[in-house]
């Protein structure tokens, strides 16, 4: 068999794989969305994990069976905050309630999200929320879509013209990286338009996918938080790098996805 034809057979069975994910992060979102609705209360940190935890299984009961079966050789990353490069071969990187902690304060930002990942390479992925119905997926090499209208980054002329992104990689961060953003957030502050700041960092991914923000970037990170929203941008035609330019990965210790005509200004805006 040439190298094409095993190409378009991978294509083929990633995407069935994909059409498989959209109806599993839908059916896990239609469990958060009948969880959701008042703010649940808490008096602890204890209690308040406890509560991120309830919503987690409740998704992850449908998540991970039906991922399974779709993909039974992928393992499994068991931590969604967890960072780096992951061992050779494929791996479901999910986090079944992205911006959890919006969905216990009754703030509508979150969504469910499953990526296939394949020698540390996004080759798929969904981002559903359930609010909203709407379900974005993207297939490497067959471009970002939400539903079936394709995606396509925006064209800003210059950085000063521009909407730009940020969010919080975790709770606790370290000093030195809690810091960095602060000091990129009032780079950026000078240098663009508009600056959003919030948590989680897919929805703002979705939004430079869709050109609906220009770019978006973080400070460390969580694979789960970064890995959908790379292969939407990128398969969207956008720039996706590190904070100083260079390709990411995984392991990378930043982040930026931007519209390719800002990406130049927004890595020196964030180099200063």
């Amino acid at each position: 068999m040439s190298e094409t034809m095993r190409t378009t057979d991978r294509t083929g069975s990633d995407a069935a794989l994909l059409a498989g994910t959209v109806i599993a992060v839908r059916a896990a979102g239609s469990v958060l969305r009948e969880r959701f609705g008042d703010v649940v209360a808490h008096q602890s940190r204890d209690e308040l994990m406890r509560a991120l935890a309830a919503n987690d299984d409740a998704a992850l009961g449908i998540l991970r069976p039906s991922l399974t079966d779709l993909r039974p050789q992928a393992r499994w990353v068991e931590e969604e905050l967890e960072g780096g490069a992951l061992p050779p071969g494929e791996w479901w990187v999910v986090d079944p309630a992205e911006g959890n902690i919006n969905h216990l304060h009754a703030l509508p930002e979150w969504a469910v999200t499953a990526t296939l990942v394949r020698d540390n390479q996004p080759v798929l992925t969904a981002v559903h929320l359930p609010l909203t119905g709407e379900t974005y997926t993207a297939l490497a090499g067959g471009g970002a879509h939400l539903h079936d209208r394709p995606l396509r980054v925006s064209a800003p002329a210059g950085l000063g013209l521009s909407i730009v992104a940020t969010s919080q990689a975790r709770p606790d961060e370290d000093e030195r990286v809690v810091r960095r953003v602060g000091s990129s957030i009032t780079a950026m502050l000078v240098d663009a338009l508009v600056v959003r700041t919030a948590v989680p960092a897919t929805l703002h991914l979705v939004n430079v996918a869709a050109g609906r923000i220009d770019a978006f970037w973080q400070f460390a990170g969580a694979r789960a938080d970064l890995l959908p929203g790379a292969l939407l941008v990128t398969e969207a035609g956008g720039r996706v790098s590190d904070a100083e330019g260079r390709p990411w990965t995984p392991a990378s210790e930043s982040f930026l996805a931007t519209a390719p005509t800002i990406h130049a200004e927004a890595v020196a805006t964030l180099s200063r």
